[in-house]
């Protein structure tokens, strides 16, 4: 059974990765920071007497089960939006009507994309992903503490057992490479 001080300290390590993770699939800060919220008190509220050791994966879970709830709920409030708007239309054809015909996707968001944009974006993260494990190993742990993991240079040095100078020079180096690789590539971000 995980402590107060544990589920606490978990949750304070977790809040940030969580956030970008919610930011990254939802694409609008404000709801992503309700979702990591409500994620929270969900596993402190439902789940807080399980052992330590097990609060990663059900807050994973949890996390996961309350964005897709986000858009479920947002697909569900344009439908009505969509359908009382589309009260005072008179419409000659209205056997041929969908009133999904009516929804369009908010500018920028997931579902406003062109199938071909999300899978060049696919591909584009399926080469990074290739291409981070093709780094030296030391430059692929301070790449992906301080840009996956979000920990600062003095974080990342004190899990590593180097010099902060050592984390700066092995992340310089990693992007550098991943540049090179997708400039070979012909990719441009």
């Amino acid at each position: 059974m995980a402590t107060d001080k544990e589920l606490s300290d978990f949750l304070e390590d977790v809040e940030r990765r969580a956030f970008k993770q919610a930011v990254y699939a939802v694409r609008k800060e404000e709801s992503a920071l309700d979702i990591v919220q409500d994620a929270m008190i969900k596993l402190a509220e439902k789940y807080g007497d399980k052992p330590a050791p097990e609060l990663p994966m059900l807050f994973q879970r949890i996390l996961q089960n309350t964005i897709r709830d986000y858009f479920r709920r947002e697909k569900v409030r344009s439908s009505w939006i969509s359908l009382f708007s589309s009260f005072g239309n008179k419409q000659e054809d209205q056997e041929n009507f969908d009133a999904m015909d009516m929804i369009e996707a908010e500018e920028g968001s997931f579902g406003s994309e062109t199938g071909l944009v999300k899978l060049e974006r696919k591909q584009i993260l399926e080469f990074i992903e290739h291409e981070v494990q093709n780094l030296p190993s030391r430059q692929r742990e301070a790449f992906l503490m301080r840009y996956w993991q979000d920990l600062n240079v003095a974080e990342t040095a004190a899990v590593m057992g180097c010099s902060e100078g050592s984390v700066k020079t092995h992340c310089s180096r990693a992007t550098h490479a991943l540049a090179q690789a997708l400039k070979a590539k012909g990719i441009y971000l």
